[in-house]
């Protein structure tokens, strides 16, 4: 009878493998064994894992007034995956239900599924691998099936009938259950790892998607983005149709049926779509109905529908086709999760960037905006000085300076050629030549080649300003101001050279050690280091009673970079 019984047992294993097999495929079942499981799951794993218990009892065969039976396959397995409360609870539901149907080892049984479920639990506490391997649950079913058997032989009564069972059962249902339990979690750790394989595919497949579609993106969510991104899922991802919406319309519609769905065929947005915008959460479509298409033969029958997010709001969604029924699966629901997020995340990123650049253009606005008034209080003062000695001369100063003003209030924060800049300086110095007459000698040399590259405005005059005021008029005897344009190959330099008064840098250096009076230097340093980078910017030469050399280094522009971050 003991052959016959294990062979038995061991045939009627099978129901435990299938169910392995069902609980494997379960969301529930992977929060748990990644430890993301809430409440309300413990407690559906743990009735679930009773209930297998039950139909281990039912499954089992009638001896000598007891059940040789698999029960502990489904109460060890919940304590090996869940940990002791859920196979202490798992043991309760199968220990209950059959110390229910009676018999002299009624009590007996029920204890042994709670002592054996609780066995697993603190098996699984001090094994640190996760899941538990098929050889530890194979241990594992030998110690509880053999704990059961002495239980048996401590608890029943009468005796002698306990040891009777106890000789006939307990080698089939130690080899039988032990092995069971071992298939058990062989078979969830193998769906585990098919799945995990699955998934790295899916989420190989959709970085690969992401970089070719990130340059698209980073110009944020617009028709023409979403045209080619889905173009490109399309041709990587195996679907029939693939869409991409904003909050309001969609935006790019490929593949089957595109003719009446793709815009501006129709604009509209779906049920399911409209839902997934409002909530931010997945919807699965898995028949016309739930596409909600109202086009009489459209062949679109399954979709996912996964909300696209910058931050914490919905700005648009990722919809994924087939034109089969049901087809939508488990590496659907990974990869099209996974897409969206990443796609989420670079537009995230594009919107960070865009907000970086536009401040990065206000606060060199405001920077430029620092000159104009400095500017004009020195060039007023100057004219000022004319007025009632040459007033024809200072009207004629009023007219460049009228002419400086109305060229920079429509160039205030953009680059400029340097031609155009150094159309400003000569009128500047003009200004202060008027006013210093042969005490103030200019000279120029400028590498040809070079008037069409871009500076940001105002750049050169704060300078040179700043060489006449601090370098040259302070010299009695005035001084000569020398203006440099130089080719350095990927980049250009701007000397601005004086012969004045000069400066001791090492006891304080205007660019280190800012002041009231160094606005001028301060303003276009910081300008150039914020647009061009730490590479570039001014750095000053001064030797006392020598003079003041400052060098103007900027990288060969061709456009108007302040205005493209906008």
């Amino acid at each position: 009878m003991s052959e016959q019984l294990l062979i038995e047992l061991i045939e009627r294993m099978s129901v435990a493998a299938t169910l392995a097999f069902v609980l494997s495929q379960t969301n529930i079942f992977r929060r748990l064994i990644n430890r993301r499981n809430t409440p309300k799951d413990a407690v559906l794993l743990t009735i679930f894992f009773g209930l297998i218990g039950i139909t281990g009892t039912y499954a089992g065969i009638p001896v000598n007034d007891a059940i040789a039976n698999s029960r502990v396959v489904g109460v060890m397995a919940a304590g090996l995956i869940g940990g002791p409360f859920m196979g202490l609870s798992a043991g309760l539901i199968a220990g209950g239900h059959r110390y229910l149907l009676g018999g002299f080892t009624a009590f007996s049984c029920a204890l042994a599924n709670v002592c054996e479920g609780l066995l697993a639990g603190i098996i699984q506490k001090r094994y640190p691998g996760r899941p538990i391997p098929w050889w530890l649950a194979l241990l594992a079913g030998v110690l509880g099936e053999t704990m059961q058997m002495g239980i048996i032989l401590l608890t029943a009564r009468p005796y002698y009938m306990a040891a009777e069972l106890v000789g006939e059962i307990a080698v089939p249902m130690i080899v039988a259950n032990s092995l069971g339990l071992a298939v058990f979690m062989l078979m969830i750790k193998t769906a585990m790892v098919s799945q995990e394989r699955i998934g790295a595919e899916q989420s190989h497949k959709a970085l690969d998607i992401a970089n070719k579609t990130l340059p698209y993106l980073r110009r944020g969510l617009n028709a023409e983005s979403a045209h080619a991104t889905a173009h490109i899922i399309l041709a990587t991802a195996g679907y029939d149709a693939v869409a991409i919406t904003d909050t309001e319309r969609i935006l790019a519609f490929i593949g089957a049926e595109s003719s009446h769905h793709a815009p501006p065929a129709n604009i509209t947005l779906t049920t399911a779509t409209r839902q997934v915008l409002a909530t931010g959460h997945m919807q699965l479509a898995q028949d016309k109905t739930g596409i909600g298409c109202s086009h009489t033969g459209c062949q679109l029958l399954s979709a996912i529908i996964v909300p696209l997010k910058c931050a914490d709001r919905v700005i648009g969604a990722l919809k994924l086709y087939y034109t089969r029924k049901n087809a939508i699966g488990q590496s659907d629901l990974v990869f099209a999760t996974g897409l969206a997020h990443l796609f989420s995340t670079q537009l995230e990123l594009t919107e960070i960037d865009h907000q970086s650049k536009m401040a990065a253009k206000a606060r060199l606005k405001a920077l430029h905006a620092q000159i104009n008034p400095h500017f004009l209080f020195n060039t007023l003062n100057t004219i000022i000085s004319l007025v009632r000695t040459k007033p024809d001369l200072a009207r004629d100063l009023l007219i460049k300076l009228s002419a400086i003003f109305r060229y920079t209030l429509h160039k205030t924060g953009q680059n400029i050629t340097i031609d155009e800049e150094l159309a400003q300086v000569r009128a500047y110095l003009s200004i202060e030549q008027a006013r210093h007459g042969e005490k103030l000698v200019i000279k120029e040399t400028i590498d040809p080649g070079l008037g069409h590259y871009r500076i940001p405005s105002l750049t050169i005059q704060p300078l040179v300003e700043n060489a006449i005021k601090h370098g040259l008029q302070p010299k009695p005897a005035g001084g000569t101001l020398t203006l440099k344009v130089t080719d350095c190959g990927q980049a250009i330099e701007i000397n601005i050279i004086d012969d004045g008064i000069g400066m001791d840098l090492e006891a304080h250096n205007p660019l280190e050690h800012p002041s009231g009076e160094s606005i001028g230097l301060i303003n276009v340093h910081e300008r150039l280091y914020g647009q061009y980078g730490a590479s570039y910017g001014l750095t000053l030469a001064s030797q006392p009673n020598q003079g003041t050399t400052i060098t103007l280094r900027f990288p060969k522009i061709l456009t108007d970079e302040v205005d493209d971050c906008a």
